[in-house]
């Protein structure tokens, strides 16, 4: 989609090129993607444009020079963010195809989207994301498979807590959806097609991923990229490459130790929490949430409160401009007996801390080093459970302060508190182990 006049970037575009020609490093932005794509096999492309569209046909031409083949579909009118599908069909030389948005600039793993599109038998599947500022984004609702439930515009007004998933202007689409699109007028693809297709129970789901993707259609947001691709961590942070991860225990850790926490209102962040997943953030590592909850087996509450709990952690999270890329999480309980348990959680696992399912879970799904990742958490089993995978392991004087004594087993490094392990992990070789 590069019909775009970009406005907000006229001081760059000068209203002498369309938005998707506005350089990163030098380079358009539309080039950035077409070559990304074209390093995973994605070489048949059709550029939809509109203003100043010959500016595009004059630059790429037939693609020859990209080693692509590109087609074009003209815009005599803007048809919106998806009006331009009545007209792709005739152009469509497979069951499915990539829809990007020429403003966004990326650099993700596109076999593992396709794996998960087919996985789920889907007919749109969209890439989500947690963002640094979802108080002011339009969030996706997906249920516990990644299924689409719907979408809760910036502009509502939210007296609940939310999870932090953002649509990024990235999708994976069969070919019979442009069926949904019976004539080329002006259509918007999240309002009125997609959300259309989700209340006729239509497979749609968010492929959820930690990966670089950023709409750059300001001044700002270019010149942020601009950093961002001179440092390198667009492309590492590419599931194609091996990842690092900062694991983290969350009670005692991440919030307060309060007990068995299993009401949202039992629910506070440490004090300097949020700056510490804020660092991870900007550090090319990954924050991940690695955490026992037995208080499902125990019966003192369901997976729904959990999830609310971590709802509420993501928004208290990314109203001070942090957020995870993942959590994980184990409901289960070995020991049996206490009067309100609930059976179906009683049992032996291997994802229950200190074993290491929970990491080894989040190692296949973001293609993480965990020889080269972190554990940190305010318990003997946090260290343990650090030890047994193979990471770094950083006992935090918050929460138990390793008071627990369940285990006979030193961390590689004590600290205050999170933010504190978080800086001496990175200040280590540039947080390399």
């Amino acid at each position: 989609m590069a019909g775009g006049k970009g406005t907000r970037l006229r001081a760059i575009t000068k209203d002498e090129i369309p938005k998707p020609m506005a350089p990163v490093c030098s380079k358009p932005i539309l080039a950035r993607q077409i070559e990304t794509l074209r390093d995973q096999g994605i070489d048949d492309i059709v550029l939809i444009v509109g203003y100043l569209g010959e500016k595009i046909r004059d630059w790429f031409q037939d693609g020859g020079s990209y080693g692509v083949r590109i087609r074009y579909i003209e815009e005599e009118e803007p048809l919106g963010t998806a009006g331009a599908l009545a007209l792709l069909p005739p152009l469509l030389t497979g069951d499915s195809f990539f829809l990007v948005f020429g403003d966004v600039l990326f650099d993700i793993d596109l076999g593992r989207m396709a794996a998960f599109h087919r996985e789920k038998n889907a007919e749109a599947t969209l890439f989500v994301h947690p963002n640094s500022h979802p108080f002011d984004s339009d969030l996706v609702v997906c249920d516990d498979t990644g299924r689409v439930t719907g979408f809760d515009s910036k502009h509502n007004e939210r007296n609940y807590w939310y999870a932090n998933c953002v649509n990024a202007g990235f999708y994976l689409m069969d070919a019979k959806i442009c069926d949904r699109v019976p004539e080329a007028k002006k259509t918007d693809l999240e309002k009125e097609l997609l959300a259309g297709m989700i209340a006729q129970g239509a497979a749609v789901y968010g492929y959820r991923s930690p990966e670089y993707i950023k709409d750059v259609g300001t001044v700002e947001r270019i010149q942020a990229a601009e950093r961002e691709l001179t440092d390198g961590l667009i492309a590492g942070r590419s599931l194609r490459r091996r990842q690092r991860a900062i694991f983290l225990d969350r009670d005692g850790t991440l919030n307060r130790e309060n007990g068995l926490v299993y009401r949202e209102d039992q629910f506070a962040l440490e004090d300097r929490a949020a700056e510490a997943i804020r660092r991870i953030n900007g550090s090319g590592y990954l924050a991940i949430v690695i955490t026992n909850q037995p208080v499902v087996a125990r019966g003192l509450c369901g997976i729904e409160d959990v999830e609310n709990i971590h709802r509420k952690m993501q928004t208290l999270l990314g109203r001070e401009g942090a957020y995870l890329d993942g959590i994980e999480y184990c409901p289960h309980h070995p020991d049996k007996g206490y009067p309100e348990e609930n059976p179906a959680y009683k049992i032996a696992c291997h994802c229950r801390k200190p074993d290491t399912g929970m990491i080894e879970r989040a190692a296949e799904r973001y293609n993480i080093d965990v020889s080269a990742s972190w554990m940190v958490g305010d318990s003997t089993v946090d260290v343990q459970t650090g030890k047994n995978a193979g990471t770094g392991t950083v006992l935090v004087r918050t929460g138990v302060s390793g008071r627990d004594g369940k285990y006979a087993v030193r961390a590689d490094m004590e600290c205050a508190d999170i933010l504190e392990a978080v800086e001496e992990i990175l200040k280590r070789e540039g947080g390399q182990r």
